[in-house]
């Protein structure tokens, strides 16, 4: 059975050392994150996870959700799980006081994403959809809406969704067909079929807050006509208790590959009470906040099936005794070595690891850039913080999911046969991981939002954020002996992907086709040189630490190990890359579709 350790040591590492989290301590909701109180969270959230939800994981993808009579029954154990989750108040973590949550920094909710999605990752969609609902409505709900639902969403007795995808259209929303009728009490009836609704049906809350796109008749064509709603499963009563059940109801349930503990729903909407959140027509607006949202989550839950995959591979190879090593045997008191002597076995241990540390650091940065972008008093650096986040999200999503995917696939292989039998759980994680690629915008959707929106956006003002940083980064640790293994494959690796966006947006220019042909490559290329970003960042830290004679020095000499790695294993792989996406989309474009 396998089983999951919180990397809180790590965490602890990046928020206290790299990232200096108390030095934000001006910014509202950071004064009461003091170190004590984050390690508290990390030691008390880490155990929790390990302990009652990651053995759920393997219950939930073998018995799955069960649906009968419109009615969905979550694997066993789940709903009691849930209801110790909420009973504990990590539901609230970074939630509004005003709401009954603990106004933490956002950045910790990233860094207990992680950790429930690597504990089990169906049971973790479930509060992180309703996190998600709850932003939407925060920002663009009404001040009777915000205290109507969001106390008890907050508090884990209701749950959310988000309604976008229907039979027909998935990424171009634009063609949804769901209709919501306004009535004269100012509510609207929704009608309409929803697909791949993530937990749309269950028994875990009393009752589930649905975020529902639809068009109003005679409102713009395409996407500009989209309006949000708020379809209650059970209406609600002014005085927040429940009233009867709503006209929405569970058709079925998808049998998918993955997330079995997780229910994929087909919601029907027949004539439902719903409530406009925001302005008509302008619903894309308010979906967005939640999906910016969501597209982060999914790229750390990427990271999250990675670890805990890289977890489980460790161990196996550190007792499994197969062959010997190549350069002599290293147990001769035992009947063969253990396979971690090989150096193949190595090499894919130490890219999955030098992956999930780089990628927990750019979780955390790009956790800490949403907490300043929405609190810190300089309206210029909430601006900064902003565009930096706007541009990064793509590339979260997008790198952080495929290489989480081929993380898993790497682990997988360790285990070689075993790997491959249900027992140990690795098939699982391959299978769970899989999705992230897809849902939230498939990653191929968000390289063409890289290219196509995030670097002409405001003339190159998005770019500017992170390059500017990068750069003067490398100038200032240039002549440092210490950190020449970093600095030196960082520098080629930043003026490539620079190359290659100038080389982008000459060639768009000529001809659109030329970015989309391109853009793949081009998410990947920003992928890597981000994650060597912060792998630079944090070797001149541990290289601080151990000049200083910190303890434990293991801690600090492994990560410039597993640092120099990712120098050497994954940095080189931005110059082939270049290479891929220069040749251009020609080829690809002459063959008749025909003849595919």
């Amino acid at each position: 059975m396998p089983t999951y350790t919180a990397p809180t040591d790590d965490y602890k590492f990046l928020l206290h050392q790299v990232f200096n989290l108390q030095n934000q301590a001006n910014v509202p909701g950071f004064e009461e994150a003091t170190p004590d109180l984050i390690d508290a969270i990390l030691d008390e959230g880490g155990k929790f996870l390990s302990e009652v939800i990651a053995p759920l994981n393997q219950v939930g993808d073998r018995e799955g959700c069960v649906w009968k009579d419109g009615e969905v029954t979550t694997p066993p154990g789940f709903k009691q799980a849930y209801d110790q989750y909420c009973e504990s108040g990590w539901n609230g973590l970074t939630a509004d006081p005003e709401y009954g949550g603990q106004g933490l920094p956002h950045v910790l909710g990233t860094v207990f994403s992680e950790m429930i999605s690597s504990a089990n990752l169906s049971f973790g969609m479930y509060p992180g959809l309703t996190h998600g609902a709850y932003e939407a409505i925060v920002r663009h709900g009404s001040e009777e809406q915000k205290k109507l639902y969001l106390p008890k969403m907050v508090s884990g007795e209701w749950t959310g969704t988000m309604n976008l995808t229907e039979p027909h259209c998935g990424t171009d929303l634009g063609l949804m067909r769901t209709k919501a009728e306004p009535q004269e009490d100012g509510t609207y009836r929704i009608t309409g079929t929803k697909i791949f609704i993530s937990a749309g049906e269950h028994d875990m809350s009393r009752n589930i807050i649905h975020l529902v796109l639809a068009k109003i008749p005679g409102g713009p064509e395409g996407i500009k006509g989209v309006s949000l709603f708020i379809v209650p499963k059970f209406l609600v009563n002014e005085d927040g208790s429940l009233g009867e059940r709503n006209a929405v109801s569970c058709g079925s349930i998808e049998e998918k590959m993955g997330i079995h503990g997780n229910s994929t729903c087909v919601m029907n909407y027949d004539g439902a009470v719903g409530y406009l959140v925001g302005q008509k027509h302008k619903g894309m607006r308010a979906m967005f906040t939640m999906m910016n949202a969501a597209r982060l989550g999914v790229g750390i839950q990427g990271l999250s099936q990675a670890e805990v995959a890289y977890q489980n591979a460790a161990a196996y190879a550190r007792e499994r005794l197969q062959g010997r090593s190549i350069s002599g045997a290293k147990n001769p008191d035992l009947p063969a070595d253990p396979i971690i002597v090989h150096p193949d076995v190595r090499r894919m241990l130490l890219t999955i690891r030098s992956f999930t540390e780089g990628a927990r650091a750019l979780a955390t940065w790009i956790g800490i850039q949403i907490d300043l972008a929405e609190k810190h008093p300089d309206p210029q650096v909430r601006k900064e913080c902003e565009d930096l986040v706007a541009l990064v999200t793509p590339v979260v999503k997008g790198f952080l999911t495929d290489a989480g995917f081929e993380s898993t696939v790497m682990a997988m292989q360790v285990l070689g046969g075993h790997g491959y039998i249900r027992e140990h759980g690795m098939e699982q994680f391959v299978r769970d991981a899989r999705i992230t690629q897809i849902y939230e915008g498939a990653n191929g959707i968000q390289a063409l939002d890289l290219v196509g929106r995030k670097l002409p956006q405001g003339f190159g003002r998005l770019l500017r954020r992170f390059f500017h940083p990068l750069l003067d980064f490398i100038q200032e640790n240039m002549s440092d002996p210490a950190m020449k293994d970093f600095i030196m494959p960082l520098a080629k690796g930043t003026a490539k992907l620079q190359q290659a966006t100038a080389h982008l947006a000459e060639a768009g220019m000529k001809n659109p086709d030329e970015m989309g042909a391109a853009s793949a490559e081009y998410l990947r290329m920003f992928g890597i040189v981000t994650l060597g970003y912060m792998w630079a960042r944090m070797a001149k830290v541990a290289n601080e630490r151990l000049a200083e004679g910190a303890e434990p020095r293991s801690y600090y000499e492994n990560k410039l190990l597993v640092g120099r790695f990712y120098m050497q294993r994954w940095m080189p792989d931005v110059s082939s890359l270049f290479v891929k996406m220069a040749a251009g989309g020609k080829v690809m474009m002459s063959m008749d579709q025909d003849a595919f």
